[in-house]
């Protein structure tokens, strides 16, 4: 705990993201005012306004067209010139939120026929505004370079991350991921998955938008992570090739309970890697692959558990797993002439795992073992996604009309091989589960800039089933719950419409929408399933609305104001009926009957700018209806071993109420800061709600209030010969969960990175948790028990990799 208090006064008295730039393009159309005819060839001259400087000058098409790109931030006067018409000067402010502007129809009027001076302001096709955005790098990630997007993301400004492998914003894990601005099989639609499987080295950047426009699907009560996929735009053939080596769980946090295999350590990895493309005028080809092969520790849960009767049972359940992966991406990019293109992509991801565990259940007053659960899983997971885009371009910048569609088949075969021994029995078990996804998303975007914003519009139709089997080879003394079912199957279809407006002035910026979903579910059981007695399917209609007012006090000050709506859908996992038995006293069960939460969130921002940094703190409240959690309670029905049901269950409402300051600092030349805090008090209303598995009865959920807070801390140098170093703090200060409290926790993160062979190459060098400090302790009280929840899974790694450009 020393240490963690050090490390938090470290990043304590440290500033930390850097100014947003902005490379805008303005566009627009030259017409004769009498007739409304083009006037093509005519001069189009662009002047700084604050001192006359010329900047640029293009000339008008056949069609009185012009296009200026390249343009920072700042005030500037467009001087329109034609032969026989008298001058037109336009006004136009480049602000860092603004990419693309459209100054429409500009009517100049035969000599003599004199024009006022016009200002004109208008809005760039995608937000990127720093109180809106942020974008981070991965060039400056260099500490998770080497890992997954899971690794990447851990020691970003802003993004705290649990022991299920899930990202936090600002303490919530209800975020939607999406790749490249769209939802993917790779990260799940709506819900997260697949992160810890997605290389860091072929991202681009990671960008957190924590109040998302109606434009996005309305799932994610947090905000929305995109992961953009680096791609090489260089005009011909490229390819690269890339090696890492590692190893994990150097150390252990906690002597292993005794068994003959305990738990792995000094886990070896190897990542090869190989990426290509091939870049013409007119089209493109890109592929991706990477292969993985690792032992890892993905769980290392220790359980205390104390009773009301006096008894103590100890337990640990180490997964120690042997994994390959590989990941094949590729697609094709093609214009078809100035104003029509389309892509193709598609992705194919295979893995497949054998976890071991030898699980011992140990009297904590005699310290022998009264019962020995060992089991093996076999598990092959993964999906197969193809992509269709199609945009048709306007003749102005950002007008344009896009559809996609998409395709995924997922699939999770999974396999459990039960072994007990106990003075009960002496046994075997086996389940098997099938689970086959399909989703076909089809959407259509209409994007229309304006003079002084934007116009956006669409509709989306989304359509997802999952079909399950489920197979039971019951040993003598089973500890299988009889009643269960063979097979189920979930879908889901949803029908969205949206709109959204920007309007923009020199002082004030204003941004509503307006999302309308119908969503219809339904969760078929098997008529052999005692616990449920019926299949559940129901349905909603519900308007998101969003709006962001933006108020510019000067150059460097600014402030605004956001309200949105948003939801979050329970999965398939989280409903799944079929118990999962790799702790059969600690039993992970789904609700069929679960319910979406609602969440309306209200945020005041103030952004600060300077030369060398910038500071954005912010102050939300959200407030929660029927939220979902994991409940921990005892199964009465069970005489003969203490089982603990861990059961998703709606729990009534809470909220959060929080302070975010983002902080970034240059503080010279070679040393670049950048670091967040987050502050916030957590409520979970008293609620009382009717567990349904594996019988009725009622659950008393407690009132909890409690602040907490987390930080992160990037440190950047920049050495001679292009030498870059990488010192990250992370500290999650103690917090409350549902029926309980969870510990403080920290890692600090190095990274190296050294360019090679006439920098076409490069060397990477990274050391994740270095104290090992970063696993779970939970302190959980429950109605007739209390219990020490620990998972000390793998957080330290070490890794060297080596990239190369042809």
């Amino acid at each position: 705990m020393t240490r963690q208090c050090l490390l938090a006064a470290i990043a304590l008295v440290l500033p930390s993201v850097s100014l947003a730039q902005v490379d805008a393009t303005v566009s627009g159309r030259v017409i004769d005012s009498a007739t409304d005819a083009p006037l093509p060839f005519a001069t189009v001259t662009v002047t700084n306004e604050a001192d006359g400087a010329t900047v640029t000058g293009v000339l008008t098409d056949e069609d009185g067209r012009f296009v200026v790109s390249g343009l920072p931030e700042g005030r500037y006067v467009f001087n329109l010139e034609f032969l026989g018409y008298a001058e037109y000067d336009a006004s136009v402010l480049v602000s860092t939120r603004n990419e693309i502007y459209d100054l429409g129809e500009l009517a100049l009027a035969a000599a003599g026929a004199g024009l006022e001076e016009v200002v004109v302001t208008a809005q760039r096709q995608i937000v990127e505004a720093t109180l809106d955005r942020r974008i981070f790098s991965m060039d400056d990630n260099i500490a998770g370079s080497t890992g997954s997007a899971l690794d990447a993301m851990r020691i970003l400004p802003g993004i705290t991350v649990d022991q299920d492998g899930r990202v936090l914003l600002r303490g919530s894990d209800r975020v939607a991921v999406l790749i490249d601005g769209k939802y993917s099989s790779l990260t799940g639609f709506g819900n997260q998955a697949g992160l810890d499987s997605i290389p860091a080295g072929n991202i681009e950047s990671i960008e957190i938008i924590n109040n998302p426009s109606a434009a996005y699907d309305a799932a994610g009560m947090a905000g929305i992570i995109n992961i953009v996929y680096r791609r090489d735009l260089e005009e011909g053939l490229n390819y690269d090739v890339g090696l890492t080596l590692g190893t994990g769980m150097l150390d252990k946090r906690k002597p292993d309970l005794p068994t003959e295999l305990g738990s792995y350590s000094s886990n070896a990895k190897l990542i090869p890697s190989f990426n290509l493309t091939n870049n013409k005028q007119d089209r493109s080809f890109f592929l991706q692959t990477e292969f993985m092969l690792q032992d890892d520790i993905p769980n290392n849960e220790f359980t205390t558990r104390f009773y009301d009767d006096g008894r103590v049972i100890l337990s640990q359940v180490p997964e120690n797993r042997e994994q390959e992966q590989y990941i094949i991406s590729t697609g094709f990019d093609r214009t078809l002439d100035d104003k029509r293109s389309y892509s193709i992509s598609a992705i194919l991801d295979f893995e497949t795992h054998t976890d071991i565990a030898q699980v011992p259940f140990i009297d904590g007053d005699t310290m022998e073992r009264n019962r020995y659960w060992f089991w093996r899983e076999k598990e092959d997971t993964g999906f197969f996604n193809v992509n269709y885009d199609y945009t048709y371009a306007f003749d102005e910048p950002g007008h344009s009309l896009s559809f996609s569609t998409q395709y995924t088949r997922g699939w999770e075969d999974e396999a459990y091989f039960l072994n007990e021994e106990s003075d009960v029995r002496i046994g075997t078990d086996m389940t098997h589960l099938v689970a086959k996804e399909h989703t076909l998303p089809i959407q259509v975007d209409y994007i229309r800039p304006l003079a002084t914003g934007r116009f956006e519009t669409g509709a989306r139709y989304q359509k997802r089933w999952i079909p399950i089997t489920y197979t039971v080879d019951r040993g003598e003394g089973s500890v299988i719950y009889d009643g269960l079912g063979d097979w189920s199957e979930w879908g889901e279809d949803i029908f969205a419409g949206y709109v959204n407006y920007v309007h923009e002035r020199e002082r004030y910026a204003v941004e509503a929408g307006l999302r309308a979903e119908q969503t219809d579910v339904y969760y078929d059981l098997p008529p052999e399933n005692t616990y449920y007695e019926q299949s559940d399917a129901y349905d909603y209609f519900k308007l998101y609305p969003n709006v962001r007012l933006t108020y510019k006090v000067n150059d460097t000050n600014n402030v605004a104001v956001y309200y949105n709506n948003r939801v979050d859908r329970p999965g398939e996992p989280e409903l799944r009926i079929f118990p999962k038995y790799d702790d059969p006293e600690l039993l992970k069960v789904g609700n069929p009957y679960l319910r979406p939460q609602f969440t309306e969130t209200l945020e005041f921002s103030y952004e600060h700018l300077w030369n060398s940094g910038s500071l954005i703190a912010s102050v939300y409240y959200r407030d929660i209806e029927d939220p979902f959690t994991r409940v921990f309670a005892i199964d009465p029905t069970n005489t003969t071993y203490d089982i603990v049901n861990k059961i998703y269950q709606n729990v009534g409402s809470g909220n959060q109420t929080g302070i975010e300051l983002i902080l970034s600092q240059d503080i010279s030349d070679r040393w670049e800061v950048n670091g967040n805090f987050n502050w916030y008090d957590n409520v979970i209303d008293a609620d009382q709600v009717t567990l349904l598995f594996p019988i009725e009865r009622p659950f008393d959920v407690e009132r909890s209030s409690d602040n907490t807070w987390d930080l992160s801390l990037n440190n950047v140098f920049n050495f001679a010969n292009g030498l870059r170093a990488q010192l990250s703090i992370v500290y999650y200060a103690e917090k409350n969960i549902a029926q309980g409290t969870q510990d403080a926790r920290s890692s600090v993160d190095i990274g190296l990175t050294k360019p090679m062979f006439s920098d076409r190459g490069e060397l990477v060098f990274s050391f994740t948790d270095i104290f090992n400090d970063f696993g779970i302790k939970q302190y959980i009280r429950g109605d007739g028990f209390d219990a020490i929840y620990e998972n000390y899974y793998e957080t330290q790694v070490l890794s060297v990799g080596l990239n190369y450009e042809f």
